[in-house]
């Protein structure tokens, strides 16, 4: 009697110890199921957020098996820019370099998915010719993803491509002050004067003033003609407001500024609020030695140096590349507050004083008459980096649109 007094207590014990162990595993069952949301594991995917990851410091590094996305056969190359065709040497190195942000990575664009993603939408370029280097260099990694990419130029001064796959339009507006200006000959008796260029600071370029409606993205500048070298005091800028002279006359700077606050608000209020609008803060020459027309040069073997910049571009120094950090100064100010965004591609660019066409343009007399090229970059180069960058932003602008 006691062994079997025994044996059903032993068995009830273990029968007790499975219900409890059944409850448990079913109560752990039912927490994970209502694990809060923000406490779940991470997904591994990569998904980029600009607060979190500044694209735009880092350092470049080589990486020697680096080849470039397109070569010297993209039929929408310029002729200026195509330093494979026109020869350059060390193209292999200028391209091998890699840009790396500090804390997070930059991933090449994908010509194909990022097509996909903006099926049935446009991107338009607004500015000078860095903007047009800069449309250059989309179109030739774009081109891979659409055989059927149909090249079209209007009037000498709109450029683009358009990809029927897609239907996608990705092109250029000239627009060299974004305002309009226009030639007037000389009409007094100032002996030092050929003429001016007359600047309605409130009325934006014809170039670009209808187009404002037509593309989802917009990329903005302007800065490279805001100097003597383009408008010498015999033919200097002349400011107009409401179709009058600013009175006392604008120097060259202020009247920029005028300018600036001007588009910037045109474009606030003409450029519909679901637009991607963007301002590419300036490009940095890198003449050595002089200017462009004073035997300026740019043949370096290597990127410079992080110590070396401030020598070269710190407005204090006086330099001959100084405009790049002066006009930003005056862009970043005047573009506080506003909805469009900084694609601040001056520092990284700052260190690429080894990737300017320089003496490979392409025509026997070229560097005779313009000088070494120190302004303009070589295609395949660093505009290629600046495409990753932009792809990168705009991924993550529609992303986050999608998900509203």
């Amino acid at each position: 009697m006691p062994l079997k007094h025994s044996t059903t207590v032993f068995t009830a014990l273990i029968l007790s110890t499975l219900i409890l162990l059944y409850s448990y595993s079913t109560l752990l069952s039912g927490f994970s199921l209502k694990f809060p949301q923000s406490q779940k594991p991470q997904s591994t995917a990569r998904f980029f957020s600009p607060p979190h990851c500044n694209l735009f410091k880092g350092r470049w590094e080589l990486y020697p098996n680096r080849k470039p996305s397109y070569d010297d056969t993209c039929q929408f190359h310029r002729n200026a820019w195509n330093c494979l065709r026109n020869k350059r040497e060390r193209m292999g190195i200028i391209n091998s370099w890699e840009w790396v942000p500090h804390n997070c990575s930059l991933d090449r664009i994908d010509p194909i998915r990022f097509l996909r993603m903006m099926r049935n939408k446009n991107i338009g370029f607004v500015g000078d010719s860095l903007n047009e280097n800069f449309l250059v260099s989309f179109l030739c990694i774009l081109r891979v993803a659409d055989p059927g990419a149909k090249k079209w130029k209007r009037k000498g001064v709109w450029r683009g491509a358009y990809f029927p796959k897609y239907n996608v339009t990705v092109a250029y507006h000239r627009a060299v002050l974004l305002a309009k200006f226009e030639w007037e000959s000389k009409q007094s008796d100032q002996e030092a004067l050929k003429g001016i260029y007359r600047v309605d600071v409130d009325v934006p370029a014809n170039d670009w003033v209808n187009i404002t409606k037509f593309y989802n993205v917009i990329v903005f500048n302007t800065g490279h003609w805001w100097g003597p070298h383009k408008f010498p005091k015999e033919t200097p800028l002349v400011f107009y407001k409401r179709g009058q002279p600013i009175i006392p006359p604008l120097e060259i700077l202020d009247g920029l500024e005028v300018v600036l606050k001007n588009m910037i608000s045109y474009i606030e209020k003409e450029v519909p609020s679901n637009t991607l609008k963007f301002w590419r803060m300036q490009s940095p020459r890198h003449f050595y030695g002089g200017e462009w027309n004073q035997n300026g040069s740019c043949l370096f073997d290597e990127p410079l140096e992080q110590t070396q910049l401030d020598l070269w571009f710190d407005p204090r120094n006086n330099g001959v590349n100084k405009e790049a950090r002066q006009l930003n100064y005056l862009i970043h100010k005047a573009l506080e507050g506003t909805s469009i965004q900084l694609l601040d591609l001056t520092h990284l660019s700052e260190y690429r004083a080894d990737a300017h066409p320089a003496v490979w343009l392409g025509k026997k007399d070229a560097v005779a008459i313009w000088g070494q090229d120190c302004m303009h970059w070589c295609l395949p180069g660093v505009p290629d980096t600046w495409v990753d960058i932009l792809s990168e932003l705009i991924h993550h602008h529609f992303d986050n649109m999608s998900k509203r």
